[in-house]
């Protein structure tokens, strides 16, 4: 009995640590607790690195040692699709060869860059598999089962530190944590091998098709061999062209344990704590610092970022769900005709044409060559090259092409975004750019390298010029200040480099070389500040003076006449009185046939309800005023959604937020007789016993009824301001469009009133719209008012009177309910304090109504926390007009 007390003990104390563990704060505090110690043991090695001495080094290297190099770090990136054509036949994917290695190398890459704990890879995969058709069933185990294994190279390798086999014995005891580093690692292959053939994994994983073969584990473990081993060739490779004739054995374990510390690290590529361990390994072997810091840069140059780039290319012209869709005349669907050179891309299988993530990668392309452009401006050039140079060109030119090169930099840093976002004239700017920054780029110091990589993103460009089709997008002010931020980083960061290394790089020139365009240092934080502000300059009058800056023919029609005509042979609902009140823009689809009204907020265009118009084209118009938000980089929500336009919305691949339900009373059953309904008449009897009446005034109203209304209404606001949208305010001109309630006390002094809204559906339905009353009035008169209106509308022959929303009315009830609306049901029980959401609802259930449902449908590239707080802003934006 005690012992299992004593594992019931150790369960518990497991139990807490792991949910300590998961705590995001813990988490963030182990790797750069890992960073910290590695830092402070390699702290003296640190001090030693001399910028200018390392660039020297790197500029020393010869073109066919760094053809070499380049050619086994991409051989080690290829090596790593082992992976993927693992899991391909391990889980019978139907998927080619060919595309399974680029699949695979797009994974590898951004993962190798990005990390985030593997997710970089597996969320790639995820979407690179699900395009080839592979179902989400198939491939969530197989995800699954790649993710443990990668790092059973690494494990096995280990125990060759362990052993002796691969020494580095003087790097362990000089730092003896890296011991428990290198056993941790070496222990994770047992472990995998056991969970592998375990029954549960089984189960769980082989989707019951029984133990994983030994020949499968023993093929995992091989992949991830053949990973770590060709990416400790790379690094012996450099080194031996760096550090003169390294041996391999022993820059092999330093890698190996180097690469230990980085996985513990958690950082992405396991920089910073590789980086150090590997400088401190290779500094304890003789060699000195700034050699050892040029290994390290050129291994993560060849082996992290080039094939990065290299995979942007591929993502670029890989990844996409179906194209953006054409409509023409008829609404036939049609799809651009693929250029020759998409055609050569697709061949032998189908041409897929750029989502979301390549025009992102397409964005970072472009980035990536703003900031090429800016390190080569910041380093010195080859002696030999400017030497050439100069003999071509006079200098004064290649100063000026030093400065355009920097300002191009800058544009083209400024110009990603738009280009990940797809904007027509971003497309044009920067190809331009691209080939001035080759231009320059030659006659600044024939650094034909970054030239080829100018032109060859011009290329992929133009490969994809079809698909820029925006006009424009928006532009906040967060995005502004983060890329005024950004810039302004890069700006100092270009400055610091280039002023250091020139410095630096100067002292140590063989005697008597002292070249006039080496020494011009003092004039980078002139060109750092003044390339800034000059693209800055030129991308903000690009922004104000290109024609259609903003959306105007979106949000220009406000057409009231047009709205009374059309609403007289169409039906309405509860919301369609209150686009009369002039702050909504309507958009007209399928040839005046379809209504959407809406009002914008930042990037959003929020209908208010369900379109008006036949049902039966309301999936061709949300496609047609969606393609014509699209253009300006807008998207539409639909607030306020009904549950009969659920699937059409579904259709449109839209997701939904309960928002809350509505109050429908049936007027044919509505009655105060009963016990049920005592309460209101006792309400009734005592205001009649007052001497307060009931009357309904008819449109047009008198002046002077509106200035006492008016009255009642600031009086009921209190300083408070009116909200809009969705919601009615005291205009003038709005209040004569519809009859008023009102209550007046025994002096005749108007006490209550409130507006009614027709819902413009042959006289069916009536809806109530703005309900205000004086500070004074008693207890129960609001419940008096709606009596005798309700009474009204069924002596008026309607059917159903509409008492409003109830917000977050039974919204996150089931236990299968989203996170989000389990949230708002909280607000809904506990938000009394700041809105009474359960006692509005309370409230209306006087009345017994009958409850619908209403929804915010929105698209799935939108987040709901973010939608919200804009539709809170947009509810609660001072109404445009007010009288």
């Amino acid at each position: 009995m005690h012992s299992i007390k004593q594992t019931l003990e150790r369960f518990r104390i497991v139990r807490l640590l792991l949910s300590i563990y998961r705590i995001r704060a813990v988490r963030m505090l182990f790797p750069v607790a890992i960073i910290a110690l590695v830092y402070w043991e390699g702290q003296h090695e640190l001090k030693q690195v001399h910028l200018g001495l390392t660039i020297r080094e790197l500029r020393h290297v010869p073109a066919s040692a760094v053809m070499e190099m380049m050619g086994v770090a991409l051989l080690s990136v290829a090596v790593m699709s082992a992976y993927d054509y693992l899991i391909r036949q391990h889980f019978r994917f139907r998927i080619g060869a060919w595309s399974t290695f680029r699949y695979a190398w797009i994974a590898n890459t951004f993962n190798n860059l990005i990390g985030f704990a593997g997710l970089a890879g597996i969320g790639l995969r995820s979407l690179l598999y699900k395009k080839s058709g592979v179902p989400a069933a198939a491939l969530a185990p197989a995800l699954v089962f790649l993710s443990p294994l990668m790092i059973t190279g690494l494990s096995l390798l280990s125990w060759g530190n362990l052993t002796g086999l691969l020494p580095a014995h003087g790097l362990m005891r000089e730092h003896k944590w890296l011991i428990f580093a290198v056993w941790g690692m070496a222990l994770y292959l047992p472990f995998f091998v056991i969970i592998q053939r375990s029954s549960l994994f089984a189960k769980w994983i082989n989707r019951g098709q029984g133990r994983t073969p030994w020949f499968t584990v023993a093929a995992s473990v091989g992949a991830s061999f053949l990973e770590w081993l060709f990416a400790g060739i790379t690094f012996w490779t450099i080194g031996s062209h760096l550090l003169g004739g390294a041996e391999f054995v022993t820059l092999f374990s330093i890698y190996l344990v180097a690469a230990v510390a980085g996985i513990l690290s958690m950082a992405p590529g396991g920089i910073g704590a590789f980086d150090l361990i590997a400088l401190l390994g290779l500094t304890q072997l003789g060699h000195n610092s700034d050699q050892a810091m040029a290994v390290l840069v050129i291994y993560r140059l060849f082996y992290y970022v080039v094939p990065w780039l290299i995979g942007l290319v591929l993502a670029a012209l890989e990844i996409g769900l179906q194209g953006r869709k054409n409509t023409d005349q008829s609404g036939e669907m049609l799809e651009p005709s693929l250029n020759i050179w998409q055609k050569i891309w697709g061949w032998p299988g189908q041409y897929t044409f750029l989502s979301d993530l390549g025009f992102w990668a397409l964005g970072k392309l472009v980035l990536a060559s703003g900031l090429i452009l800016l390190l080569s401006a910041a380093t010195p050039g080859l002696l030999y090259r400017l030497r050439m140079t100069e003999e071509l060109l006079s200098l004064p030119v290649m100063q000026i092409s030093h400065h355009l090169s920097v300002l191009i930099g800058f544009l083209l840093i400024l110009l990603s975004r738009g280009i990940s976002l797809r904007v027509r004239r971003a497309y044009l700017w920067t190809s331009v750019l691209l080939f001035g920054g080759a231009i320059f780029a030659f006659t600044k110091g024939f650094d034909y390298e970054e030239a080829v990589f100018l032109l060859l993103v011009a290329l992929i460009l133009w490969i994809s010029r079809s698909r820029f089709y925006r006009i424009s997008v928006p532009v906040s002010k967060q995005s502004t200040l983060w890329w005024l931020l950004l810039t302004s980083l890069i700006a100092l960061g270009y400055y610091l480099l280039g002023s250091y290394a020139h410095r630096g790089f100067m002292k140590h020139l063989p005697p008597g070389i002292r070249p006039e365009w080496l020494q011009q240092h003092s004039n980078v934080a002139v060109a750092a500040a003044g390339s800034l502000a000059v693209s800055w300059l030129i991308v903000t009058m690009l922004a104000v003076l290109r024609p259609q800056r903003k959306a105007e023919e979106i949000l220009a029609d406000k057409d009231m006449e047009r709205l009374e005509h059309f609403l007289a042979g169409t039906k309405g609902n509860a919301l369609t009185h209150m686009l009369f009140l002039g702050d909504k823009s309507f958009y007209w689809a399928q040839k005046g046939k379809v209504l959407f009204a809406f009002a914008r907020t930042r990037d959003k265009l929020v209908v208010l309800g369900d379109p008006l118009g036949p049902r039966a084209l309301m999936n061709e118009a949300i496609s047609e005023f969606r393609r014509a938000a699209d253009i300006y980089g807008l998207s539409v929500v639909f607030y306020q959604a009904t549950p009969e336009f659920l699937p059409v919305y579904h259709e449109q691949g839209y997701h939904f937020f309960k928002l809350g339900e509505e109050a429908l009373v049936p007027l044919a059953g509505f009655t105060l007789s009963g016990k049920k309904n005592s309460d209101l008449r006792s309400v009734c009897n005592r205001f009649e016993r007052e001497g307060y009446t009931f009357e309904v005034s008819e449109a047009p109203h008198s002046g002077t009824l509106l200035q006492e209304l008016q009255a009642v209404s600031e009086e009921w606001l209190d300083g408070r301001t009116e909200k809009g949208y969705s919601l009615g305010w005291f205009k003038a001109s709005y209040m004569q469009l519809a009859p008023i309630a009102l209550l007046r006390g025994a002096e005749g002094r108007i006490a209550a009133f409130a507006s009614i809204a027709p819902c413009y559906d042959s006289g069916t339905t009536i809806s109530i719209d703005l309900m205000r009353h004086r500070k004074d009035t008693p207890n129960g008169t609001m419940d008096y008012l709606f009596v005798h209106l309700l009474e009204w509308a069924k002596s008026q022959g309607y059917a159903w009177f509409n008492l409003g929303n109830a917000p977050l009315s039974s919204v996150g009830q089931n236990s299968g309910a989203l996170r989000e609306e389990k949230v708002a049901r909280l607000v809904f029980v506990r938000g009394g304090h700041w809105y009474g959401f359960a006692g509005l609802r309370r409230y209306k259930e006087k009345f017994n109504p009958q409850w619908e449902p209403r929804y915010l449908a929105y698209p799935a590239s939108l987040i709901l926390p973010i939608l919200t707080m804009d539709l809170v802003r947009l509810v609660s934006r001072h109404p445009q007009e007010k009288e």
